[in-house]
């Protein structure tokens, strides 16, 4: 997937590293199998390959995480969707970007031609039977809620072989089970601006809750002075491009937490904050005015975060 993984966790039954990690590979193995665009052979992959008109058994994970990316692209208005694969690469982010993709904006002709191969209202999903056809040229990318429910899944296999007491984390994103050592919820630190554009370190306690972040500060390509983010907004063709810096989601499912922090990251701060009170979401928007950093957070973010030292 592109990343790395880590894991802590207390081991009060002591069992052995080797079960625990071999849970964990086994555990990525099958998303991978199933959701990885990077890998030729995964079934997303061959799904996107796939001739017009062929229809698909999927397994139960990818049914789970295509359900909640539909889910959330029709309450947003479209502000994720999981067949925005062609757009992705248009861009030059994702396994399918040229090297050269870097150096330079994709013409207009080739953005409509990108954006006539996305919509997730194209796909003919059956939830029931599991089974998914390709109306033809739809590019499926999980990129913006797989790394989520990655570690939803990791921690179900650890859970599995008895493991309670864990914190999990695949690429930033993060959630918590069970206590520390200490007794004490597992905590994280996250970036919050001070003064003069300084930094600082907020506690946030994963007290069985999971935490992802979705910006454009580490992903991007800049040209002409301008950021090209690697979230692209659905409903424009075109990278994201507004005032947040990052927004950071609490949710009791990190797959759940992926998607929104997604969805909140196109929607921008005034939207995107609108949208979180409406459906009570936890959430912290870091924005990037022009002559300082600020933070604004949902009235679930303040509730869940009162009292954090």
């Amino acid at each position: 997937m592109g990343t790395s993984w880590a894991l802590r966790f207390d081991n009060q039954r002591r069992l052995p590293l080797p079960l625990v990690h071999a849970a964990i590979n086994d555990a990525l193995a099958r998303v991978i199998a199933q959701m990885s665009h990077w890998e030729p052979d995964s079934d997303i992959s061959r799904f996107n390959a796939a001739p017009n008109g062929s229809r698909h058994t999927i397994a139960l994970e990818f049914r789970n995480v295509l359900t909640c990316a539909l889910r959330w692209a029709e309450a947003s208005g479209s502000a994720i969707d999981p067949t925005v694969g062609a757009l992705v690469a248009c861009w030059g982010f994702g396994p399918d970007a040229g090297a050269s993709s870097l150096a330079f904006i994709p013409s207009a002709q080739a953005v409509e031609d990108a954006r006539a191969c996305t919509g997730w209202k194209r796909l003919a999903f059956d939830a029931t039977t599991t089974t998914l056809s390709q109306p033809g040229g739809v590019r499926l990318d999980f990129s913006g809620i797989a790394k989520g429910f990655a570690v939803d899944h990791c921690i179900a296999a650890l859970q599995a072989i008895g493991l309670r007491d864990v914190l999990m984390e695949i690429g930033g994103e993060l959630r918590g089970a069970g206590r520390r050592p200490d007794g004490q919820p597992w905590q994280i630190a996250i970036d919050m601006p001070g003064a003069d554009h300084a930094v600082i370190p907020q506690r946030v306690r994963l007290d069985e809750l999971a935490i992802a972040t979705s910006g454009n500060r580490w992903h991007l390509h800049e040209t002409d002075g301008r950021r090209w983010s690697h979230t692209i907004d659905p409903r424009s063709g075109e990278p994201v491009f507004n005032e947040l810096a990052a927004v950071t989601v609490l949710h009791s499912s990190c797959m759940e937490a992926d998607a929104l922090a997604t969805v909140l990251m196109v929607l921008g701060p005034i939207d995107g904050m609108a949208f979180a009170q409406t459906h009570d979401i936890a959430a912290r928007f870091f924005c990037r005015n022009s002559d300082a950093l600020d933070v604004r957070a949902s009235s679930a973010w303040k509730s869940h975060t009162a009292g954090a030292q």
